[in-house]
């Protein structure tokens, strides 16, 4: 069952938008109430059991990342409104009921209905949908848990299920410390696209963690996805505060603690590279045997997205050093046109840009005029179509992939929510 009407809270926050937006920014307030309702209208499936399951949009399936970003927005509406609140506490428990199925795979089926990649090489289930293990794909649940605590107080989410997540998702991370020894993930998909395949790189022990694919879904070139092992920095360290102040558990603390610090310690040691021209800053990937390489992906988490993922400050030195790098023409990824200009992915066409790169961009910067002009880009450049998109062409905007992409939608909406300094907690 989906949202058949519009809740109040939300409504409220969609004219209190409006208001704010004015003459001059209508067109923000249209796109905004566009995107916040649509999500709610088209991708919410509360189940009958009391937990939620969320559409990424076109495709039919539930992304443990995408359907977190999709929600969060909500989340500065939950302390007053129980519904939502309870709709997000119902997604928290869908994502560890999914995790405890099966800790490698980033999207699901609604139903053991058997959809999706099931010829893949790999260790497949009815209810997955793809199986490609993604490290932000664990942090996104235990963030969402997390935040969902921070803006409504609420702490019912932090039972045994969540238990046996955190459990099963510090086994993996462990395991994946060490990939080439301890490691039971294997993947291969029969076809030619290099980037829907295992790359092969032999990585060696450096204290992070392994990852297959990049929030992507496309395959890492370099075992070490740094912004994933950032993210789960973060989380381990949202895992210590739960199990001190929350659920006092002094042993999940003392292994979430011990991860965390190796983890931190493999980001500090061998992460960090120099640029073109010289500068001290953090590699997308690496290996721990010297390789590297210095570009950023349209996906969070991503090196730009580092402060929005309360993983360091935005005026760290080697941030913004990292943020110059990954926005010029160093980033291979990055792209200037006639129309826009942004970061995009080699999962999509070359010289499309995303919006949620463009968000993203947005909403790390401390410069108001900054957002203001990426969201009126972000405007100009939906072909006519009050949503966002995965990507567009930077000098033609009428040519985009993915008309119906939830995630995209909801970024936009958080950085004009950002813009009038409406924020979720951290």
């Amino acid at each position: 069952m989906a949202y058949e009407t519009i809740p109040t809270s939300v409504q409220n926050l969609m004219n209190e938008i409006k208001e704010k937006c004015g003459e001059k920014n209508a067109v923000w307030a249209k796109i905004f109430e566009s995107c916040f309702a649509n999500t709610l209208l088209t991708t919410i499936k509360k189940q009958p059991d009391g937990t939620t399951y969320v559409l990424t949009g076109d495709i039919p399936a539930m992304w443990l990342r995408d359907s977190v970003a999709q929600v969060r927005p909500y989340l500065v509406l939950a302390r007053e409104d129980q519904d939502l609140s309870n709709m997000i506490a119902g997604l928290v428990e869908r994502q560890f009921k999914f995790i405890q199925l099966d800790p490698y795979a980033n999207a699901f089926n609604e139903t053991a209905n058997g959809a999706g990649h099931q010829d893949d090489y790999t260790e497949m289930h009815p209810h997955v949908w793809e199986r490609k293990y993604e490290i932000d794909s664990l942090c996104y649940p235990l963030q969402l848990a997390y935040l969902l605590y921070k803006n409504t107080g609420r702490t019912d989410q932090f039972n045994d299920s969540f238990l046996a997540a955190v459990d099963e998702i510090l086994n993996l991370w462990k395991v994946e410390q060490n990939h080439g020894h301890d490691s039971p993930y294997k993947f291969y998909r029969s076809n030619t696209w290099i980037y829907d395949n295992l790359m092969g790189e032999v990585v060696k022990p450096t204290g992070m963690t392994w990852s297959g694919f990049r929030p992507s879904d496309d395959s890492c070139q370099y075992g070490y996805l740094v912004p994933s092992n950032m993210f789960a920095v973060v989380v381990l360290d949202y895992l210590k505060e739960i199990f001190t102040d929350i659920t006092p558990d002094e042993v999940r603390f003392a292994r979430a603690s011990q991860l965390r610090d190796e983890i931190q310690k493999g980001l500090e040691t061998f992460a960090q590279v120099k640029n073109q021209k010289g500068e001290t800053v953090y590699a997308y990937e690496v290996d721990g045997r010297g390789n590297h390489n210095i570009m950023d992906d349209a996906n969070v988490p991503s090196l730009l997205s580092a402060p929005y993922l309360g993983y360091m400050d935005q005026s760290d030195d080697i941030y913004q050093a990292t943020r110059k790098t990954i926005l010029s023409l160093e980033n291979p990824f990055y792209f200037e046109g006639t129309h826009a200009k942004g970061i995009g992915s080699p999962h999509t066409p070359d010289r499309y840009v995303w919006p949620i790169a463009l968000a993203m961009q947005g909403l790390t910067s401390p410069d108001k005029s900054e957002k203001e002009w990426i969201l009126n880009h972000l405007v100009a450049c939906d072909a006519g179509t009050n949503l966002m998109h995965e990507g567009f062409h930077v000098d033609d905007p009428t040519k985009f992939t993915r008309e119906w992409f939830s995630w995209a939608n909801m970024m936009f909406c958080e950085l004009v929510m950002d813009y009038f300094d409406i924020r979720v907690k951290k």
